[in-house]
């Protein structure tokens, strides 16, 4: 039995998604079926999917009451994931040019990293990740195309990173990330990984600039991660010291985003910043 169901195709920077509109929460959908609507061969295709549902709709326990929509992401495998910086915009594009929202004010996006909290800015939107934290213990990453394996940091946005420092472009360009870097100790829960290369200079007129690059834990290597970015540029502020500067330019094989570091009253907060695209929609029978 199949059934026919409603998407739009979007993407930020290159980090694609199928979104699914699910108002009242009715489309409960497998893993595989997920991994079928993300195959870029035999599907739609996209690194995930973000079903747009209204929060209430959610199950006891899972809705987030200071938001209206929820953000329900999950990576091409079909797990779901905590959060997705690139999706949050693109979800919030979504959501505006459907006329389900507004951002004459800053609006309010569920995900099960917490609700976070985006406006417009000069490059599209940017959303406020919260929150970050630094973990300095010992981790070693292996990867195809490093000659030896390099230690790593472990970021988290809401979701968990280890950002790798490499020495150059070309050992950046000569990564390898068809297959899974390896990393020991393995998280319980697995990690998205980032190789990330210095701009010379790293700082010009008071912003840092890096290059990077990710491996998604349930999808494989993107173009773009929006939390891979802003914890590449964490990890980078976090080794530069004391005098790092808080604002950064991140480029990746999709385009550039911008990440920023502001003071709150609950602590240090990360803001993503980035374009956001509706591509297509249309309709897909699901098996």
């Amino acid at each position: 039995m199949t059934r026919t169901v409603a998407f739009t195709k979007g993407h930020g920077t290159g980090n694609d998604f199928v979104i699914l509109p699910d108002p009242d929460g009715e489309l409960i959908l497998t893993d595989d079926q997920v991994a079928a609507l993300t195959d870029r061969r035999f599907g739609v295709g996209g690194d995930g999917t973000l079903r747009v549902v209204r929060s209430a709709a959610l199950p006891e326990g899972a809705a987030t009451p200071d938001a209206e929509w929820f953000m329900d992401y999950r990576n091409a495998d079909g797990s779901a994931a905590e959060m997705c910086g690139n999706g949050t915009r693109v979800f919030a594009k979504y959501l505006v040019e459907a006329g389900l929202a507004t951002i004459d004010a800053p609006l309010r996006i569920g995900t099960r990293a917490g609700t976070k909290v985006l406006t417009r800015s000069d490059l599209g939107f940017e959303v406020d990740l919260g929150l970050f934290a630094v973990d300095e213990s010992d981790v070693v990453v292996r990867a195809r195309g490093l000659d030896v394996p390099r230690p790593g940091v472990g970021i988290d946005v809401g979701n968990p990173h280890v950002v790798v420092a490499l020495g150059s472009t070309a050992e950046l360009d000569a990564l390898d990330l068809s297959a899974q870097p390896l990393l020991a100790p393995a998280p319980a829960h697995g990690a998205n990984i980032e190789f990330v290369v210095p701009a010379d200079p790293l700082v010009s007129g008071g912003v840092g600039a890096i290059r990077m690059r990710v491996f998604e834990r349930g999808v494989g290597e993107t173009l773009s991660c929006g939390t891979g970015v802003a914890a590449a540029a964490l990890a980078v502020r976090h080794w530069a010291g004391a005098a790092a500067p808080a604002a950064w330019t991140v480029d990746v094989p999709g385009g550039r985003l911008g990440v920023r570091i502001v003071e709150e009253r609950d602590g240090s907060h990360v803001l993503l910043s980035g374009p956001a695209t509706l591509v297509y929609s249309g309709e897909v029978a699901l098996a």
